[in-house]
This record gives structure tokens, sequence and C-alpha cells, in this order.
């Protein structure tokens, strides 16, 4: 059952550089909302990636769990804050939750390994 979540995050790219050039005013309108949402705020840039990461877990998305994992990482996130907020979305989720859980920390340590060459 194991997924490999880089290879999700690069199949997703080509895939939402398509549908960038299907619906080019959503998608930047989408990419706006993005960039404002996560912009350095109130909370730090790491803290609104673990919040997208619960979100993701809850709602079952793998794509979305493999680009706010990769981004957590990217902003410092340690193996432990990405489980602790697993156990806050299994908390809110329940058992759906637990599955994407324990695969968001499968896609924790494939990041790691990725970005550790």
């Amino acid at each position: 059952m194991s997924k490999n979540y880089p290879e999700i995050a690069k199949d997703l790219t080509g895939a939402i550089k398509t549908l960038r050039g299907a619906i080019p005013e959503t998608m930047s309108a989408f990419s706006q909302l993005a960039q404002s949402a996560s912009a350095d705020s109130v909370l730090d840039p790491k803290t609104k990636e673990l919040l997208a990461i619960a979100i993701a877990i809850t709602t079952r998305c793998d794509g979305c769990i493999a680009f706010h994992v990769k981004a957590a990482l990217k902003f410092g996130a340690t193996r432990e804050e990405v489980a602790e907020t697993v156990g806050m979305a299994v908390y809110m989720g329940g058992g759906p939750s637990m599955i994407y859980g324990s695969q968001t920390l499968e896609a924790y340590d494939q990041f790691a390994e990725k970005y550790k060459k």
C-alpha cells in the first residue's frame, strides 16, 4: 500500500500545468489565493503548512499531502512536528485520518531521504 509521494508531487506538477492552460483565469486566481493564504503573517509558513497537512489528511488528498509535506520540510518542520500534526488530524478525523496520517509520515520520510542527498 506504499505510495511514492515525491512521484505523486512530480506527476501532479505536470497535471496542474495542463490545467493552467485549460483554465488560466481560474488557476491564476487560485495561485493568488494560495500566495495570500501562505504569506508569512501572524502564523509563520511552517505552521501554515502543518495546518495544510492536517486538512489534507482529513480530506484524504494524496496530492495535497505530497505538496504540503514537501513544503513543510522546506520550512524546517521536523518529523516530530509532522507526527503531532497527524495526531491532531486523527483526533479530528477518526479512522480514515489515521490511515492517511500514517501515509503522511511515510511521505515525510520519503521527502527527507530525497533532500538529504
